[in-house]
């Protein structure tokens, strides 16, 4: 059973079939659990609260997943866009599958291996929100459209040394349809993409030139790095940027440079999305276009840097409907008070190499096992992370904190896709914090 088929009713969510079943190799399992296949993880009846699970752990609250997941669908219904989430947020097949099944467009990668995951799972629409670069890569993904008409794929372009690359070598190679590509702008000390409006229309000329091998099929941008002094300024040059984008869309409908079929406009990370619907929806063009929003982290959301980003975004947006909801955060990391050397500090147990350290994780939830409680508690005031190391979570508190060794503290973490690639297999709960799944990532 798929997981478009069951995703509505199920409590869980199904695994691939070739994925490998789980083991006391993997960080968060049971050393006692032996091998146990992913589907039948729910049976286990592991409560994280009763220590069934070897801390550190990484755990996803699977309402508030759904519910986040539900959210972009209705958004991206409310402002007439799609949505092709970032997967290297997750890279997670499981929950790339959510996505799809609640609507998603297609799915957002960045790199060779990446995209080796996706199609391993059968993934057939993709976009690879960056250059595809070096014969290795370009080869294998001309072999992939060769051997599967349906697989529909495309990547950024912004300069005419990489076209000429992707253009040789999908000659060479018998390419039998043309490669889809977007033209990249990008703005003054980012990263990728064309400068200047003027560079970019070289590119796209020279798109249209080889159209043997390449079909221009749209313009993407990214402007979820940009900055400025504080807040409001970011917002002008994020706005500013978007509308070099629009300068650059209409420059090449006028010069009729994008190739037959649907035109896809793109940009949109977690951070300004709601900017880039309202920019790209008022472009008006002849051809056949969609507008394309990439947001990855969305889907867990986190409890630090999205969280703010999401408050602005909602006051920006009063008119979006209360039904609509909330983004909450999903991921949590927990760790048990190992230490409490000093009166104001306690050590957890995890670190670096758990957790996402640009911005420090923050305690959200207690439990002291042999409580009796049946759930966890909000955690104490005034506790807050100071540093990390590899290992060990450095936490001040006050000198009357009511932590004791052995206690379990749950942290909601920032930038989920630095906390996902720290794990191979991350545990779905249910708010009382049983174990109905699991899923794999693949980094």
């Amino acid at each position: 059973m798929t997981i478009a088929q069951i995703t509505a009713v199920a409590i869980t969510l199904p695994s691939h079939p070739s994925e490998a079943p789980l083991g006391p190799r993997e960080k968060g399992m049971p050393g006692r659990a032996g091998v146990v296949e992913l589907d039948d993880v729910a049976q286990q009846n592991w409560s994280l609260l009763a220590e069934d699970l070897p801390l550190p752990v990484a755990v996803i609250k699977l309402s508030a997943l759904r519910g986040n997941s539900a959210w972009m669908k209705g958004f991206t219904a409310l402002s007439q866009t799609d949505i092709a989430p970032h997967g290297k947020t997750t890279l997670s097949p499981s929950l790339f599958d959510l996505q799809l099944a609640d609507g998603a467009w297609g799915i957002t990668l960045s790199t060779p291996h990446h995209l080796q995951v996706a199609r391993s799972f059968g993934h057939q629409r993709i976009l690879l929100a960056n250059q595809l670069v070096g014969r290795s890569a370009i080869e294998w993904l001309v072999e992939e459209l060769n051997a599967d008409p349906q697989f529909e794929f495309y990547c950024l372009v912004d300069s005419i040394a990489n076209l000429n690359q992707l253009a040789t070598i999908a000659r060479r190679r018998g390419l039998k349809r043309p490669l889809q590509v977007l033209v990249e702008i990008g703005f003054a000390e980012g990263r990728t993409g064309c400068r200047t409006v003027a560079q970019a229309l070289e590119v796209a000329r020279a798109c249209a030139d080889a159209k043997d091998v390449i079909a221009l099929s749209g313009v993407e941008g990214f402007e979820g790095i940009i900055r400025g002094a504080d807040y409001p300024e970011t917002l002008v040059k994020v706005e500013a940027f978007l509308d070099t984008m629009v300068d650059l869309i209409n420059a090449c409908a006028q010069e009729q440079l994008f190739a037959p079929g649907e035109v896809l406009l793109t940009a949109g990370g977690s951070a300004f999305f709601d900017l880039v619907a309202g920019k790209l929806t008022a472009v008006e063009l002849a051809q056949q276009h969609r507008v394309l929003l990439r947001s990855g982290c969305y889907l867990t959301h986190d409890a630090v840097m999205y969280t703010y980003l999401f408050e602005q975004m909602k006051a920006r947006r009063p008119d979006l409907p209360d039904s609509l909801g909330e983004l909450r955060s999903a991921l949590e990391i927990w760790g048990y008070v190992q230490s409490m050397p000093e009166p104001d500090r306690a050590i957890i147990s995890f670190g670096k190499r758990d957790v996402s350290y640009d911005h420090m994780p923050t305690p959200l939830a207690w439990y002291r096992p042999g409580s009796g409680l049946e759930q966890a508690m909000a955690a104490p005031r005034d506790h807050r992370v100071v540093t990390l190391n590899d290992q060990h979570c450095i936490m001040e508190t006050p000198e009357d904190s009511p932590l004791a060794i052995g206690d379990m503290l749950g942290f909601g973490i920032s930038h989920p896709c630095l906390t996902f690639d720290k794990w191979r297999v991350i545990h779905l709960v249910d708010d009382n914090y049983r174990v109905i799944g699991s899923i794999r990532t693949y980094f």
